[in-house]
């Protein structure tokens, strides 16, 4: 069974954190939700539990960075990208100070916990902030190097976690780079950007899809900021259809920063957004909600048909 993308956040602070005396932790209270409680067992002279006051929490950490160290704040996405949101954008954003914002719970991965938990606009906030560098874990593996690369890069940055485990995408020597998407499969029918838990179920719309002679490319965009551009034009020259999937709303996220970049680039092909159509999210198990939202594997190979579609009716 894959490993949960919060066990792979904890141990990986442990792993790449215990040896290196300028990395802290700080919590709002839920480090045993957000498994930084692994380095507080390690470390307990290097971690800090803030109480619930995700803002004080940010400020202390950038006071931290300032002076040297390397500070993971954590708290649930959602809290830490709107009550932590004043000190990522006065310090970490204006001032380039390295605070590593680790939002735990990210998409809809707290199912049960309410709608107020849910993280759906997080990515949308944080890519906005200059000097911000952007992440979405796909899987365990990445998740690892996630924490690695934070500590090695003195950037401000956010790293969007889950709570779920997710499909093993990646093998035990995977490298990865920032901004620089990976390509999981390809086909020449339509391209797939997805992020997240998407990109695994974006594999899984393949399969159907490959059932029916329709080939797809699958891009793992783990890292929306910097984006790696040359690939999405490179997709939409290739297929010429291209769907965005996030596990996000369709508004400021993954989408919006595809169709940013296509723009640009004066690359114009059909293309379909799948993630939460402008709403708030009920609570329920987790498999559930995603059928509802339209995230999952069959959701994810109807929008690929219906933009094929749209291909195919295109004047010559």
């Amino acid at each position: 069974m894959a490993k949960t993308i919060r066990d792979a956040y904890g141990e990986a602070l442990v792993r790449y954190g215990a040896e290196d005396p300028r990395v802290v932790v700080l919590d709002a209270d839920v480090s045993g939700s957000t498994k930084s409680s692994t380095f507080a067992a390690a470390c307990p002279e290097r971690f800090f539990n803030m109480g619930i006051a995700e803002a004080g929490m940010v400020a202390v950490a950038e006071g931290m960075a300032a002076s040297g160290k390397i500070p993971f704040v954590n708290t649930f996405a959602v809290f830490l990208t709107s009550i932590g949101l004043l000190g990522a954008r006065a310090l970490s954003s204006y001032s380039r100070i390295p605070v590593k914002f680790a939002g735990a719970y990210g998409g809809l991965s707290d199912a049960f916990d309410g709608p107020s938990h849910h993280s759906i606009d997080d990515l949308a906030i944080m890519r906005a902030l200059p000097n911000f560098k952007v992440y979405v874990a796909s899987d365990a593996r990445q998740t690892d190097w996630l924490v690695k690369n934070a500590i090695e890069d003195p950037s401000p940055m956010y790293l969007r976690l889950s709570r779920d485990a997710m499909p093993e995408l990646y093998g035990e020597n995977e490298t990865f780079e920032t901004g620089k998407a990976k390509i999981l499969r390809r086909g020449a029918d339509a391209a797939v950007i997805a992020c997240g838990l998407l990109a695994g179920n974006a594999i899984r719309a393949a399969e159907l899809l490959a059932a029916e002679g329709i080939e797809i490319t699958v891009v793992d965009m783990f890292c929306l900021k910097p984006l790696d551009e040359k690939t999405v034009v490179a997709c939409a020259a290739e297929t010429g259809a291209v769907v965005t999937a996030e596990e996000h709303s369709v508004i400021g996220g993954l989408g919006s920063a595809v169709a940013e970049a296509l723009c640009r680039a004066g690359k114009q092909v059909p293309m379909s957004f799948l993630g939460l159509q402008d709403c708030h999210a009920e609570c329920g198990p987790y498999d559930k909600l995603q059928r509802k939202y339209g995230l999952d594997a069959a959701a994810i190979a109807e929008s690929v048909r219906g933009t094929i579609a749209r291909k195919a009716q295109r004047p010559i």
